[in-house]
């Protein structure tokens, strides 16, 4: 555990804004210490009016959050389970919390996010990405399910239907320059600017007059995707628990999945799988 008092998070506060650096070594997975981090600290910024901005980014220049760690069990997400808000599954908990925080919430996009934590990635109010390095993909479909943490629906109104669909069964990795053109993230920047433009950003929100914020957010509000998140839990569970899933993803792991070289090429590694 850290100074900031998490295991897997370090918080730098600079007035109003709150930067949350993800720290999850080897490769920043979606564990359940990150899971329950986050929603931790999201539930105490919640009653903190005094920050308006809160930034996250990594610790890690390869993956801001290589996505959900595959070795969590029912036990071990017994504790994130036993506070669930009503209605979504332990994993779209997370991205409720984030789209319903009352600060905004920004991403800085360095390296890669899949599955989870490009579930993330799509629920803060707004993300920019590196271009050259940054990468966004929703591979649960090579794994034989379908993303069961919040995408199916915020994609959708995100990009839209048909670019949702291409995201979730192409299941490709895409770069920051096309993830832009898809509206999946405000903009893509080059690598050198990222943090400047982000934090520029980031300060100009907190500097607003009193009660800006607070006033926006309560005008632009997040779609309720309450219905949605329903049959995505419903197709999601419908898949996981199969066999074939099982076998696909210990063979994955065993082929290299969740090690800092088969990160670098998840699709490659899963496709090579199922030929």
């Amino acid at each position: 555990m850290n100074d900031s008092g998490y295991q897997t998070l370090r918080l730098k506060r600079t007035g109003a804004v709150m930067e949350v650096t993800i720290d999850n070594p080897p490769i920043n997975l979606l564990s359940v210490a990150v899971m329950t981090d986050l929603r931790h600290l999201l539930d105490t910024l919640a009653d903190d009016d005094t920050v308006r901005v809160v930034v996250l980014a990594s610790a890690d220049p390869d993956f801001f959050l290589a996505h959900v760690d595959m070795t969590a069990t029912p036990e071990s997400l017994a504790g994130l389970m036993a506070d669930l808000p009503e209605g979504v599954n332990v994993f779209q908990a997370v991205g409720e919390q984030l789209r319903r925080q009352p600060q905004v919430t920004i991403v800085k996009l360095a390296g890669k996010a899949r599955g989870g934590g490009a579930e993330l990635v799509a629920a803060a109010d707004m993300a920019f990405a590196a271009i050259g390095t940054a990468g966004l993909g929703q591979i649960e479909a090579l794994m034989g399910i379908v993303p069961g943490g919040g995408a199916t629906q915020y994609l959708t109104e995100r990009v839209g239907r048909n670019r949702a669909l291409e995201i979730v069964l192409g299941a490709d990795l895409f770069d920051a320059r096309t993830a832009e053109r898809y509206g999946w993230i405000n903009r893509a920047l080059p690598d050198d600017e990222l943090d400047q433009f982000v934090d520029r950003l980031a300060e100009n929100i907190a500097a607003l007059p009193d009660g800006v914020v607070a006033a926006a957010k309560h005008a632009i509000r997040p779609t309720d995707h309450a219905e949605g998140l329903a049959r995505e839990n419903d197709a999601w569970s419908g898949l996981v628990f199969r066999p074939a899933t099982a076998e696909l993803m210990g063979s994955g792991l065993a082929g290299g999945a969740q090690t800092r070289e088969g990160e670098q090429e998840l699709e490659s590694l899963f496709r090579a799988l199922r030929a």
